[in-house]
């Protein structure tokens, strides 16, 4: 599957970075903000706090739709 958002990959996944299972599994409060601002991150609240690390949130993302699918309704009303 093509990269859902228009973000360039060696920005965001580089080769060294794995990504944790437990993060894929379901979709968590990030993951929803995420989608919903498309990988916006100067919409993000993280973007706030200015972390040290690489953010795999849209990688993250791509697979949750992959394995899981779009979250639903509900989720969207938790975000």
């Amino acid at each position: 599957m093509d990269n859902i958002f228009d973000i360039e990959d060696e920005l965001y996944f580089p080769a060294n970075e794995e990504m944790s299972e437990s993060i894929t599994q379901n979709w968590t409060q990030q993951a929803l903000e995420c989608y919903y601002i498309n990988c916006d991150c100067k919409k993000c609240s993280l973007s706030a706090g200015h972390y040290s690390f690489i953010c795999q949130m849209p990688r993250v993302i791509e697979t949750l739709l992959e394995t899981v699918g779009a979250p639903e309704e509900e989720e969207r009303k938790t975000a």
